[in-house]
């Protein structure tokens, strides 16, 4: 697994939040990856990046949260987010999927606003410096030069891949790095929304 990106590191706390929110509001229900893309999008109506999100993508941004609650001896949040035709965590889940539910169900959410503010800025720090963040047209003019190049390799991509590809690339990665990420998730985490 390579680093956090900033991507993954904004978009997995809004992920929480949107998380927390469900595991107070619905007692620890499940939600889609897609869902709670919608509803981490409705707590934050004018986060660009959480904007430009796809399901596809979503692996990084919860393994940012269950670090985040591993860090923190925190019940595995992360492990409300299912996907949408089997309506379980991805195939790399691990762990007591009733059990994790459970105590996410009981945990008090609210108390831990503090520590998460605190483990994003302690993030971010780590963010290596190779991973430039570009703007939206030279990233799709870049993957579109690399994709000329590599149409075999990527012949069976979506065009939500595309767009988790770009958001990759805008959050510094290159060409190669950033398919190689989407392709993973996709087998990590289901290809469905």
């Amino acid at each position: 697994m390579i680093p956090f990106t900033f991507n993954d590191i904004e978009t997995g706390a809004r992920l929480f939040e949107a998380l927390a929110r469900q595991a107070i509001s619905l007692r620890g229900m499940p939600i889609t990856y897609g869902d709670l893309l919608t509803l981490a999008r409705s707590l934050h109506p004018k986060d660009e990046v959480l904007g430009r999100a796809v399901p596809v993508g979503i692996g990084a941004k919860l393994q940012f949260v269950e670090s985040f609650c591993a860090t923190h001896g925190l019940p595995n949040l992360a492990c409300l987010a299912v996907n949408r035709e089997t309506l379980r965590p991805g195939p790399a889940y691990q762990g007591d999927w009733e059990a994790e539910k459970r105590a996410v169900a009981g945990f008090d959410w609210g108390s831990v606003d503090g520590q998460l503010a605190a483990y994003v800025e302690a993030m971010r720090a780590k963010v290596p410096a190779r991973f430039k963040p570009r703007k939206e047209r030279p990233a799709d003019v870049a993957w579109y030069a690399y994709f000329c190049s590599h149409r075999a390799a990527c012949d069976k991509l979506t065009p939500e891949d595309k767009q988790e590809i770009i958001n990759q690339m805008m959050a510094g990665l290159d060409p190669e790095t950033a398919l190689g990420r989407v392709l993973a998730a996709k087998l990590e985490f289901g290809s469905a929304a």
